[in-house]
């Protein structure tokens, strides 16, 4: 007999304590539970969550499930912990590339493709370099004597926010404001009362260089964007545009800090596998993708089933909203043995859904793999003596759902 939405077990707030604290066994727990459970986001409208890798491969390959709720009649309208934000503030934050589907979704996408593409991502690499050496150079001169540095601040952070402005084309003066808008958009919750205007601002700041790159093109994503048309004529609206840098600076900046963070804290656990790194550096491209199986990410997008379908033993209503726990399916032993351990001799190339699956592949997983390559390679030729200047259980993490995450690591140089 399947469960359903009326008789639910008592619902997991992914907001509590217990999960924030140490998601991994939150989620391990969950996941032995049952393979679907009911659950909320701060006591949120009820959702289902999904915890096993294959019914979470399901939710985000299978066409059935889908991002966009005014796609599915009834269904409840998309959950934001933001509260009372200006309907021209959800309209920045809604309609983004990864929350809608079919025809505008492909549209959308190949639009964006021509104009972000693996050539664009490669060719910044030797800026990659570049950038990740200046900021070594400043964490030596800081750590001098064997004074602690804090990675998080002086590279997980500043490395991509730097490679996202080059990317996209904002000016080195302008990039003070730049960062102090992406440290808002990469936590809501804590900016609640000064987002609206970081919003706005951002948004007004960018509608001006998108009408500067259409007078006077540059060689920067923007000006590509600008540029960029299909056969019929059609081109992105300057409003489509805005929307997908939002979407690269909150999705793609953050995992990217999140990631090589919370990957130099993994190398260092697991000194058989740095040592392999460095009798093998050919190898650094896999263990990026096996770092990336055990975060940042914790969950996906939630989804709405277009009609009524049974997934993991539970009846789930049209548009009642799924949510895929992306870090439970990444470490579900039924698909990854041992899967708490980092090991770059297991595939995960094109196992893991650290950067999801199907159609709604993140289209900026290259340029994250790339970044997170060049710098935890850099960092560690660099620093060869590499450790944590305090005990591993005073590390601070981010204690927020979404994204498991260091807050601060200080580190001795050598």
């Amino acid at each position: 007999m399947t469960a359903t939405a009326e008789s639910p077990a008592a619902p997991v707030d992914l907001f509590s304590p217990d999960v924030t604290a140490d998601p991994f066994a939150a989620y391990a727990r969950m996941r032995e539970q049952a393979p679907v459970l009911a659950g909320s986001l701060m006591g949120g409208p009820p959702m289902w969550l999904v915890t096993r890798y294959e019914d979470v491969r399901r939710v985000l390959t299978d066409p059935l499930f889908l991002n966009n709720p005014a796609s599915v009649p009834g269904a409840a309208r998309r959950f934001t912990v933001m509260k009372n934000v200006s309907s021209d503030v959800v309209e920045y934050l809604s309609g983004k590339l990864i929350e809608i589907d079919g025809d505008d979704h492909l549209r959308l996408r190949r639009l964006v493709s021509k104009a972000f593409t693996a050539r664009r991502v490669a060719g910044l690499r030797p800026r990659i370099e570049e950038i990740a050496g200046e900021l070594l150079d400043s964490m030596a001169e800081a750590g001098r004597e064997g004074a602690p540095v804090d990675l998080v601040e002086s590279f997980c952070f500043e490395l991509p926010a730097t490679v996202i402005c080059e990317l996209v084309g904002i000016d080195v003066a302008d990039r003070t404001d730049w960062y102090a808008w992406g440290r808002a958009l990469m936590a809501p919750t804590e900016h609640v009362e000064t987002l609206p205007a970081v919003f706005r601002d951002c948004a007004d700041y960018l509608f001006g260089v998108i009408a500067r790159r259409r007078a006077e093109p540059r060689d920067d994503l923007i000006s590509a964007l600008v540029q960029v048309q299909e056969d019929d004529g059609d081109r992105l609206t300057d409003r489509e545009m805005v929307k997908l840098v939002f979407t690269l600076v909150i999705a793609g900046h953050e995992t990217t800090m999140n990631l090589i963070g919370n990957s130099v804290m993994t190398l260092l656990e697991h000194p058989d596998q740095l040592a392999l790194l460095r009798e093998e550096p050919s190898r650094w491209p896999q263990a990026v993708l096996e770092l990336m199986r055990l975060g940042p990410t914790q969950f996906g997008n939630p989804r709405y089933p277009a009609e009524e379908v049974e997934l993991g033993g539970v009846t789930i209503p049209a548009g009642a909203p799924v949510l895929p726990l992306i870090l439970s399916a990444n470490t579900d032993p039924r698909r990854f043995g041992c899967p708490e351990r980092m090991d770059m001799d297991r595939e995960t190339g094109t196992g893991h859904l650290g950067f999801g699956q199907g159609a709604h592949y993140c289209l900026g997983a290259p340029l994250a793999l790339q970044e997170a390559e060049v710098a935890l390679r850099a960092l560690f030729d660099r620093f060869p003596d590499l450790s944590l200047a305090v005990p591993r259980e005073e590390i601070p993490w981010v204690l927020r759902t979404g994204f498991t995450a260091v807050a601060a690591l200080p580190l001795r140089l050598g």
